[in-house]
């Protein structure tokens, strides 16, 4: 048990952050911050039920830029400790902390126009997650891909433009209420395909959470302090994706 103070005490103090910048469409870059709602910030957000919970807060770069992303295409989010990578030479928080386990997820929100939608009031729904598995959290993978996170986006989306949700839930405090650490922005994306459906299981921003929910406030450590679970199975927030 005191190994295991020592780690949580240290995965407190740290303060590798990570901000969400690019976008990659089957392999092809889109370019920094092109068509990606970031802040300068790279703190995270605490409270599920912050106003800004759907996009994030301050948002300083926002341009016209909208993806097209075909449906059953590759996509790819790239992150970044502060806004262009790293934040030093060799950085060793770049593109987070190897402390900031946990899962990462995608939703979508159907919008008129990618490049002018609020943020607030919006209808998401889930396209994507990646959790704990095989000993590895999806953070995991996303150091290992030197920042990007991939996933296939559902062949049965509809056409049209849409707000990408891609968020990271960092775990390493999270057995106190109030400490998972929220990363979160928005993409602007326009569906190409023959797709039909614009959502299930829709849940909206703030409100798709509880601070108390299993996935948000437990501990990953083991008695030796390993932060994965201990052989017990996690269950990423939210509701279930969609499915074609």
């Amino acid at each position: 048990m005191k190994v295991q103070s020592i780690i949580l005490g240290l995965a407190a103090l740290a303060s590798g952050h990570t901000i969400f910048q690019k976008v990659s469409v089957n392999g092809v870059d889109q370019g920094q911050l092109k068509g990606v709602r970031a802040p300068d910030s790279d703190y995270p957000i605490q409270n599920v039920n912050d106003a800004a919970f759907a996009c994030n807060k301050d948002l300083k770069h926002v341009d016209s830029t909208v993806i097209s992303v075909p449906a059953g295409s590759k996509v790819g989010a790239w992150w970044g400790h502060v806004i262009g990578g790293a934040q030093i030479t060799n950085d060793p928080d770049n593109p987070i902390a190897k402390s900031h386990k946990g899962p990462i997820i995608v939703y979508l929100a159907k919008v008129d126009n990618a490049a002018t939608s609020q943020t607030t009031g919006l209808k998401w729904f889930k396209v994507a997650e990646d959790g704990l598995s095989n000993g590895q959290w999806a953070v995991d993978k996303m150091i290992a891909n030197s920042g990007w996170h991939y996933f296939t986006m559902p062949t049965c989306v509809a056409p049209g433009d849409y707000l990408m949700r891609v968020e990271i839930i960092a775990l390493h405090s999270a057995q106190t209420q109030g400490q998972a650490q929220f990363y979160m922005e928005c993409a602007q994306i326009r569906v190409t395909g023959s797709g039909t459906k614009t959502g299930s299981n829709i849940v909206s921003f703030p409100g798709a959470y509880k601070a108390t929910d299993p996935g948000i406030l437990l501990s990953i450590y083991d008695t030796s302090g390993n932060p994965y679970m201990g052989g017990k199975s996690y269950t990423i927030p939210g509701p279930s994706v969609l499915t074609c």
